[in-house]
């Protein structure tokens, strides 16, 4: 009975993390669509697929057995972000954005290759899901924890008009889903992130029922928040809010706003 609810959770889990990598997608069609990367930042994405690369070793079963659901999902989170990523250096604003991106992603490389590397030539059975387990824990905790910038501009401006309702729910849900997945399977390194992101999903839920009514207080602090970045995370963002049709800015900052991570 407990295989079939972890299973359960597992599933549950991947289909609600890959509504989180999928949601920036209008923001990916605005870049497209207007040929360059305005004032979008390429950090949150590369990132995030960091931690996807080195969530979906983890779950390997050489490394972590009994885990392939995690595998599963942040292997095609892993070629969302990428194709993110690929869309940054294509349509990249200037060719500093564009080296810095370069940059990045060069670095999750060397990050990723070095953990894959050392787990399997240097390391075998408890060891090496030791190693794999601790970079995956980090990085994940560093995903669930970027929406706080957005938490604190709600806070600060008394207004959710940047934190949409169906995306803090969705980083509830797959915070929860992956933390009772990983109590089921007495996996601390799937149980500890993700209890984070659940915790913190269900802040974000509690600052929406305070201020659902003060929307149109956003307009006061436009003004400052002008330029600010815009942090997500299940799919963890951070977005630069760019000048252009405000109608379509919107929609793509909040579409863009958390892509959580498992």
């Amino acid at each position: 009975m407990e295989d079939v609810a972890k299973f359960f959770f597992g599933i549950s889990g991947n289909v609600i993390a890959l509504f989180l990598f999928l949601s920036p997608v209008p923001t990916f069609w605005r870049i497209i669509r207007n040929k360059s990367t305005e004032e979008f930042s390429g950090v949150p994405y590369n990132m995030t697929l960091l931690n996807c690369l080195l969530s979906a070793w983890y779950g390997l079963p050489f490394v972590s057995p009994n885990n392939v659901l995690v595998s599963t999902i942040n292997g095609v989170g892993a070629a969302i972000e990428t194709v993110y990523v690929v869309i940054f250096l294509v349509f990249a604003s200037s060719r500093k954005a564009r080296l810095r991106t370069l940059g990045l992603a060069s670095a999750v490389a060397a990050v990723f290759a070095v953990v894959a590397l050392v787990s399997m030539l240097a390391l075998h059975g408890r060891a090496r899901k030791l190693l794999a387990g601790l970079a995956m824990t980090v990085f994940s905790i560093c995903m669930y924890a970027s929406p706080l910038s957005i938490m604190r501009m709600v806070i600060k401006t008394k207004s959710v008009e940047y934190m949409p309702f169906l995306l803090s729910l969705a980083v509830f849900l797959c915070g929860t889903s992956w933390f009772i997945y990983g109590l089921l399977g007495h996996d601390l390194f799937v149980t500890i992130p993700n209890g984070c992101g659940s915790v913190l999903g269900a802040a974000q839920l509690i600052l929406y029922a305070v201020y659902r009514n003060n929307k149109g207080n956003a307009a006061a602090g436009a003004g400052k928040m002008q330029g600010d970045d815009v942090e997500m995370s299940v799919d963890g963002r951070n977005n630069k809010v760019a000048d252009g049709d405000d109608s379509g800015a919107r929609e793509s900052k909040k579409a863009g706003k958390m892509v959580s991570q498992v």
